[in-house]
């Protein structure tokens, strides 16, 4: 565990707070300096995909977020005298390193833009300090320089790039070489317009966009059919994700700053993205509780802070009349910082000794990496901290920052990622329920990143470390098995999934009856289409803060099959004892004054009608619950064996914890199953964080014993050859 002085402990309130800050997060890089200071290299040995030579420049380039900002501060008002000579002497080996970098005679050299290169992703972050810096690190510069400069950003035109993104690191390079190196615009606008057309073609509306194209339901359909045609699934396409890349990581950052650099020069495209961040704003808060802490959710999540950049570039592009909660310089203020103190809180595991970031969520985790994750990759996170470019009497600035809008934030629709943001104020809990979000080309742990059905920003996921149950760590996901539970399968690509607030219903004791919001996918564990799952999840309600509920209708669609084997995970929680590291004893019951957080023990209730797991822990509750299911025509459905336990997964497959229990409820039809045959799989889901919303807590009479006790019920539900109809009644 290491903390790193102006940072971990860093308030975090004011400009100043923030340019500390910055400051201690470069200040650990100086010593890995190259000798001409064109390239940096944590002493680590981990390879991603690309050469060498790209993973140093992004060690250099990377914390351009950090300098091209503070260049930008010195400009103008500083408080004190000696924090402006900190900033001056711990920027300048970035000043020094253009110079060997663009020059291809130099050992240093950072070698040209090719063809779908890792520095054309490096190759923003250098416009990006440009043109925050154009003096420093252009016009300050000797003739040659200037050329090389020019030369190297010139390169990453005509070359071919990524239909994701990626575009946007071109048309920073080409604003660079026009705001900055004298380039005539006329020179690049078409090439521009062209990364412009292409990435227009990912908006999806209300200020989403997909990274790179969404997959409509007539393409899934011919992808289909092709796999029928060649026997083949393998085939790389489309997907269908919208994550931190659609905001925070790049897209919106970077419309944002477009609109900063570009505003006279493209004033009909900047109004554009303005129009954007504000139907973005409106749901984007959503993804992040009380206390700062985002919802880890999709690819590149060792980026960590950059989770929260949209509402640094927010502050920076002043885009006018945001809509509420970021309607004032306060409340982006608000959004920005609580997201900062969390890390700065939680940094002790995030950083190696010597204070340089390891690859990660919350701790060192190599699983969850991606392949192009070098040890330089993580300073992708200081694009959050460019407020400090903001002078001093800047209204975001002077403004008292804003609390937290908790009275908004029941479970809602954010429709255009197809995902229900849940932070109950009846509860404490903060997750997200994503039906229907796959990436369809090769990434490490795709499933795990995107597939789950929900992803909490206290419980963390988990991801695979191998084929096995233990090792796929199956937390808020159905696993299945049709060879005997030798072999897994979870969601992956999926159809579109359907929202609804009919679907589901809630009738109170005196026969009131409700409508509920509700989402329901319908997926294949196999591509072969064997079985189709369909599966509909109820986030929590007024009546039921602490619990949502999933239904499944698995059915076989050919046959036969010898036996079927599912594993239902709840969300993983920290496995053992705060005092000693001991695990957890078994619990025989729960007593009245048993609190979250405080209690630890394991409950595990198995009978004839029921399941049920409860794990207490320091991180919380985390508990699983089904039963036969009280519907219409029960007996047409195949009923499995059921049982639940606590299952212990691989250590470090969790992102937020590396020793974990998942509450499980398994699932074992051992007879003949043929087309036609079904099995209706109900499951309540209970999770109580004992941290989230910086520990708030629930504002219910009811013991945790009481809470655990009032189940949702499922008791009414059409026939199983249709679409299911859940009527969910008062608890038990």
């Amino acid at each position: 565990m290491s903390s790193l002085p102006g940072f971990s402990s860093n308030p975090l309130k004011t400009r100043e707070d923030l340019i500390k800050a910055n400051i201690a997060l470069l200040s650990p890089l100086l010593p890995h300096f190259s000798p001409s200071k064109s390239r940096i290299r944590i002493p680590v040995t981990s390879g991603a995909h690309f050469d060498e030579a790209a993973a140093q420049l992004e060690g250099f380039a990377r914390p351009l977020w950090s300098v091209g900002a503070l260049l930008s501060c010195l400009s103008s008002n500083i408080s004190h005298s000696s924090l402006a000579n900190q900033i001056d002497t711990v920027v300048q080996p970035w000043s020094d390193g253009y110079a060997a970098g663009t020059d291809p005679t130099h050992p240093e050299y950072w070698g040209p833009i090719g063809h779908m290169d890792q520095r054309m992703v490096e190759a923003e972050i250098i416009s990006f300090a440009l043109l925050s810096a154009p003096e420093r690190l252009f016009h300050s510069r000797d003739e040659t320089t200037r050329r090389n400069i020019t030369a190297w950003l010139r390169g990453i035109n005509g070359k071919q790039m990524p239909d994701t993104n990626w575009r946007w690191f071109r048309v920073f390079a080409n604003l660079a070489l026009v705001r900055v190196c004298g380039v005539e615009y006329a020179e690049v606008k078409e090439g521009m317009k062209a990364d412009f057309a292409l990435l227009d073609g990912f908006y999806l509306g209300e200020g989403w966009s997909g990274d790179g194209p969404w997959l409509s339901a007539e393409e899934q359909l011919r992808d289909e059919e092709e796999a029928e045609r060649t026997r083949r699934r393998d085939k790389v396409g489309k997907g269908r994700q919208a994550d931190y890349y659609s905001g925070s990581f790049a897209i919106q950052f970077s419309q944002l700053l477009y609109t900063r650099f570009a505003g006279d020069l493209d004033p009909e495209r900047c109004e554009k993205y303005r129009a954007q961040a504000r139907e973005f704003g409106k749901g984007f808060w959503r993804y992040f509780d009380q206390d700062g802490s985002a919802i880890p959710f999709g690819r590149s999540l060792t980026y960590r802070f950059a989770c929260g950049g949209f509402f640094a570039a927010l502050a920076v592009a002043k885009v006018p009349d945001m809509p509420a909660p970021l309607s004032s310089p306060g409340a982006i203020k608000g959004f920005l910082l609580r997201h900062l103190r969390w890390w700065s809180n939680h940094s002790d595991d995030i950083l190696y000794p010597d204070g340089t970031l390891n690859i990660g969520w919350l701790y060192p985790n190599m699983y969850m990496a991606e392949d192009y994750n070098s040890p330089q990759s993580p300073y992708w996170c200081l694009k959050t901290l460019i407020a400090v470019s903001l002078p001093q009497d800047d209204d975001f600035w002077t403004a008292a920052e804003e609390p937290f809008p908790l009275e908004l934030f029941k479970p809602t629709l954010i429709p255009t990622p197809r995902q229900i943001v849940s932070n109950h104020p009846e509860a404490n809990h903060h997750f997200m329920l994503s039906p229907a979000q796959f990436v369809a080309w090769p990434l490490k742990a795709t499933q795990a990143k995107y597939s789950k059905f929900e992803y909490s920003s206290s419980f963390g996921f988990s991801v695979p470390t191998g084929p096995l149950i233990q090792q796929l760590a199956p937390d808020c996901t159905l696993a299945l098995s049709r060879d005997g539970a030798e072999t897994w399968a979870v969601k992956w690509k999926c159809q579109e999934a359907t929202f609804s607030n009919d679907n589901v219903s809630f009738v109170s004791s005196d026969g009131t009856r409700t409508g509920l919001l509700s989402t329901s996918v319908v997926w294949r564990p196999w591509g072969d289409g064997q079985v189709e799952v369909e599966t509909t999840l109820i986030p929590p309600t007024d009546r039921w803060p602490d619990w949502h509920v999933r239904v499944h209708r698995i059915k076989v669609q050919s046959g036969p099959l010898r036996s079927l084997h599912t594993v239902e995970g709840g969300f993983a929680t920290y496995a053992r004892c705060a005092a000693n590291g001991a695990n957890l004893p078994a619990l025989t019951g729960l007593e009245k004054n048993m609190d979250v957080g405080s209690a630890e023990g394991i409950l595990t209730e198995n009978d004839e009608s029921s399941s049920s797991v409860l794990i207490l822990s320091s991180s919380g509750a985390s508990g699983i619950s089904s039963a036969i299911p009280a519907i219409d025509n029960n007996a047409a459905y195949k009923h499995p064996a059921i049982g639940a336990r606590p299952l212990k997964p691989d250590s470090n497959t969790n992102i937020a914890q590396p020793r974990t229990l998942i509450p499980v409820v398994e699932r074992d039809v051992v007879e003949d199953l043929t087309p036609g045959d079904s099995i209706l799989a109900v499951t309540s889901v209970l999770a109580v964080s004992a941290h989230a919303n910086g520990g708030r807590k629930a504002a219910t009479a009811k013991s945790l014993a009481e809470r655990w006790a009032d189940k949702p019920r499922i008791v009414s539900g059409s026939n199983p050859g249709q679409k299911l109809d859940c009527i969910v009644l008062e608890g038990y």
